[in-house]
C-alpha cells in the first residue's frame, strides 16, 4: 500500500546497497538517508531486488522505501539500463529475469577473473570474489580484490587500467532487449525509466525516447550527478528533460549513491520533489 507523504518532502530515487555492490543494508542506507533529510528512496540494486524489501513500498527506519531495480538492457544495440519502481518483489517473471542475469553474471566474471590472472600472474578465486558480494556478484567485488592482492590502490584505479569497457580485463555482459525488460518490470505492477541517460552515446535521442515510450517507459532519469563522479554528460540534461516533456515522459532523479568507502558516496547531490514520486506511483499497477 502507498504511503503518502507531503508534497514537500524530498527523495532519491536511485540508492544501492550491499545486495550488489553498496557497502550498507538497506535499513543502514534509510537512516543514512533520513540524516540527510530525504524522507523518500528507492532501492536500486542491480539485477536483483533484496529479501529484506517485501512489498512495492514500505517504511524502514523512519523512511519510505520503494521496492527497485536497475536491470541492464540492450537499447536498440547499444548497453544501458533501465530502473524499476514500485516492483512486487514476489514477481515470478522477475524471478526468472534475474536467475538469468545472475548466471550470466557468473559466467563472466569467472571469464574476467581468468583474464586477471593470466594478465597479472595472480590466483584469485571466483568463490573468494563472489564471497564480496551479498547476491550479486560485479566488477566492484574484483576491482576490490585487485586492490587487497597489491595491484592497485584503489577500485577507481582497478577499473581505469583494467575493468573498464575496453581494458584488457574486461568481459561484456548478455543484456536482455529493453522492451522486454519494460514489460517484466509493467508485469511485475512497476514503472519503468531510463538510468542515468547522458552516458549514453545516441544520435536521435528524440526517435530514440519516443520508441521507448512506445514501448511501455514512463520515465527518464534526468536528475544525476555526473559533474560530482567527473562524467562530462553526451546530452545536456536541460535538454534531455525538454524532450521528455515533448515525448510524455516523467523526469525524476537520484544519486547512484553506493554508500561510505564505495568510491562513489553520492547521497545528497540529488533531491527530487515528492510530487514526483506520486507521479510515478499513479502509474505504477502495484500502487493503484
Amino acid at each position: 500500500m502507498f504511503l503518502m507523504l507531503s508534497v514537500r518532502a524530498w527523495a532519491d530515487l536511485h540508492l544501492h546497497t550491499l545486495w550488489s555492490d553498496g557497502t550498507l543494508d538497506i535499513a543502514e542506507t534509510a537512516l543514512r538517508a533520513k540524516g540527510m533529510g530525504l524522507a523518500c528512496i528507492a532501492i536500486t540494486d542491480h539485477d536483483t531486488i533484496s529479501p529484506e524489501l517485501s512489498a512495492p513500498v514500505q517504511k524502514i527506519a523512519g523512511v519510505e522505501v520503494i521496492c527497485g531495480a536497475e536491470i541492464k538492457v540492450d537499447l536498440f544495440g547499444v548497453r544501458a539500463e533501465v530502473l524499476g519502481y514500485f516492483l512486487d518483489p514476489r514477481s515470478p517473471a522477475l524471478r526468472e529475469l534475474f536467475q538469468w542475469m545472475k548466471r550470466a553474471r557468473r559466467e563472466r566474471m569467472q571469464a574476467m577473473i581468468r583474464r586477471c590472472n593470466e594478465l597479472l600472474g595472480l590466483d584469485l578465486d571466483f568463490r573468494r570474489v563472489a564471497a564480496r558480494a551479498r547476491d550479486s556478484v560485479g566488477r566492484p567485488h574484483l576491482a576490490q580484490a585487485l586492490v587487497e592482492a597489491g595491484v592497485v590502490p584503489s577500485p577507481e584505479e582497478a577499473f581505469r587500467r583494467y575493468l573498464a569497457d575496453g581494458m584488457p580485463c574486461y568481459v561484456p555482459l548478455p543484456r536482455p532487449e529493453v522492451a522486454e525488460v519494460i514489460r517484466i518490470i509493467r508485469s511485475a505492477g512497476g514503472v519503468a525509466a531510463l538510468a542515468h541517460p547522458g552516458i549514453l552515446q545516441l544520435d536521435d535521442w528524440e526517435g530514440i525516447l519516443r520508441r521507448l515510450k512506445e514501448a511501455g517507459m514512463d520515465a527518464i532519469e534526468i536528475h544525476y550527478p555526473y559533474r560530482a563522479l567527473g562524467i562530462e554528460p553526451e546530452i545536456a540534461p536541460e535538454r534531455l528533460a525538454e524532450l521528455a516533456r515533448n515525448v510524455g515522459l516523467i523526469s525524476t532523479g537520484g544519486s547512484d549513491d553506493h554508500g561510505p568507502g564505495s568510491g562513489k558516496e553520492t547521497m545528497g547531490t540529488v533531491r527530487i520533489p515528492y510530487a514526483t514520486v506520486e507521479r510515478l506511483a499513479a502509474l505504477a499497477p502495484s500502487t493503484a
